[in-house]
């Protein structure tokens, strides 16, 4: 493959046309067009460096979510530099109302070591249930409720980010919702059952973004129904 990070009037010709293209297009399109920007080599991510940095301090959505997870795996010390430098804390806001701390999370869902990541989720729900919690390593259903809004926020905005929308509590609760609020269906539908069997922990889970939508994280499943009926309950996901 020829290097397309050298001066060219050819090469920088048809990243113009590619940025243009970026700039207007639908998200579906942006998406399709990714691939081909990341090609062009450095004055591809030059120009996805741009448009990210246009898009701080609006919304997050699916499309910036891949732009980052480009820019944070890219070979480029130009990409690296960037996020180093302008979002040094990923590009959601890690807010907690009892201060704990998600900036590991955070990179852990960047790096996409989602199986990491699922665990730490199950921590972080812990230390904000308390010390009890903390103690036994898992949640009781009846301390669900009491999980703060801000951080369930938190912890499923960085897991919606980082997945290109498909996992998180609150695409489970989507799911789960519309399918009448039937957990046999919900089971199969995201992948935690086939037939009678349960899927096995750890290792006959997906841990990577081949995994069916809603598939993670996992919310203390092991444990029965109640905690994850009481998590999708929650009042955080009414706001």
């Amino acid at each position: 493959m020829p290097d397309l990070s050298i001066s060219s009037p050819s090469v920088h010709s048809d990243v113009i046309e590619l940025q243009e293209k970026f700039a207007t297009s639908t998200p579906k399109s942006q998406l399709q067009m990714l691939p081909q920007l990341l090609a062009a080599g450095l004055p591809g991510i030059e120009v996805l460096i741009e448009w990210l940095q246009e898009q701080i301090g609006t919304k997050p959505t699916i499309v910036t979510g891949a732009v980052y997870q480009a820019l944070y795996v890219s070979e480029f010390s130009a990409a690296k530099d960037y996020l180093d430098r302008e979002l040094p804390s990923g590009m959601i806001p890690l807010q907690s109302s009892q201060g704990v701390d998600y900036k590991l999370l955070q990179q852990l869902l960047a790096q996409q070591k989602f199986e990491a990541a699922d665990k730490l989720t199950t921590e972080k729900l812990c230390e904000l249930a308390g010390a009890d919690a903390v103690k036994r390593k898992w949640i009781y259903f009846t301390e669900v409720n009491g999980l703060p809004e801000m951080d369930l926020h938190t912890i499923d905005a960085l897991w919606l980010f980082h997945s290109e929308g498909k996992f998180g509590f609150s695409v489970q609760r989507d799911m789960w919702v519309g399918m009448g609020k039937s957990w046999d269906k919900l089971w199969v539908k995201i992948g935690w059952k086939s037939g009678n069997n349960w899927t096995r922990y750890p290792g006959s889970f997906t841990w990577n973004l081949t995994a069916p939508r809603g598939h993670l994280p996992l919310s203390n499943q092991l444990r029965g129904v109640q905690v994850i009926s009481s998590l999708l309950s929650h009042p955080a996901w009414e706001t």
